[in-house]
């Protein structure tokens, strides 16, 4: 785990190991969330980026009639 300081901006530095993991550029969006205490950054993806991202997914569950 990598610690990284709020500066009186309230702005964060994502360390390079994390950026570099997740493919981070240089403005890209990000959704910010406050869950349970905590701060969550999700990176925004380019919708060709989530092409098969649901490959293998299970479909055989029983859906309510409504929702067909």
């Amino acid at each position: 785990m990598q610690t990284v300081t709020v500066s009186p901006k309230f702005q964060v530095v994502i360390p390079r190991p994390v950026r570099d993991h997740l493919h981070l550029r240089p403005g890209q969006k990000m959704q910010v969330i406050e869950y349970s205490g905590r701060v969550e950054l999700v990176p925004e993806r380019d919708i060709s980026e989530l092409k098969g991202f649901v490959k293998g997914i299970n479909t055989s569950l029983t859906r309510e009639a409504d929702r067909v």
